[in-house]
């Protein structure tokens, strides 16, 4: 989702490649051993493996809406919130969401600490529109799948927390055009196949 939301915003096409991972075709194997999405293979046969590398790979080229912060305080600040999802969060957040992938560990607990920086994140939003400001940047673009995914493992619970501006945050974005342009289904992609383009 998070790579998918830049290359939209930037305006570039690729061919893309919907991939079951159960089910992991060969080529995906060839480019990234890891076997992970996302992957993007340049041109060259540059492959780029990280969400976050993926989304300023296209921002780099093409950043029409302004995605990427302009000052080094803003830069500094987008890379913090950002950090702190992908460290901190996403590893409560995977406990919370997969107990029994990891020893069956306390969900609720998990749950506990990832709610603390939601609640840090709602008083974020309290004061501006935005995690970064009045307009939507790489910041939100890189947290939203991920509070969503959060919000989805107990929606009842989610929505009765006190986080009236995380909520209407979270919804602006799943109400988006750029929203339903990443969530669109892709059969998975088989050798041989005609080339499918995204945006497309």
């Amino acid at each position: 989702m998070r790579a998918r939301s830049a290359i939209v915003a930037s305006g570039l096409v690729c061919e893309l490649r919907e991939v079951v991972l159960r089910d992991k075709p060969a080529a995906l194997l060839d480019a990234s051993p890891k076997a992970t999405v996302p992957v993007l293979v340049e041109p060259d046969g540059t492959v780029i493996e990280q969400s976050l590398d993926i989304m300023l790979w296209a921002l780099r080229q093409n950043d029409p809406d302004a995605w990427l912060p302009s000052s080094v305080g803003k830069v500094s600040a987008m890379n913090r919130l950002i950090t702190d999802c992908d460290e901190s969060f996403k590893f409560h957040l995977d406990r919370y969401k997969y107990p029994q992938r990891y020893g069956n560990v306390d969900r609720q607990v998990h749950r506990g600490h990832a709610a603390l920086w939601l609640h840090e994140l709602d008083a974020v939003l309290t004061r501006r529109s935005f995690l970064c400001g009045e307009k939507f940047t790489m910041a939100d673009a890189a947290i939203a799948p991920f509070v969503r995914q959060f919000a989805h493992t107990d929606l009842d619970w989610f929505d009765i927390q006190r986080w009236p501006a995380l909520r209407t945050w979270l919804l602006r974005w799943t109400q988006s055009t750029l929203f339903d342009g990443i969530m669109k289904k892709y059969p998975p992609w088989m050798e041989g196949q005609t080339p499918v383009l995204f945006p497309g």
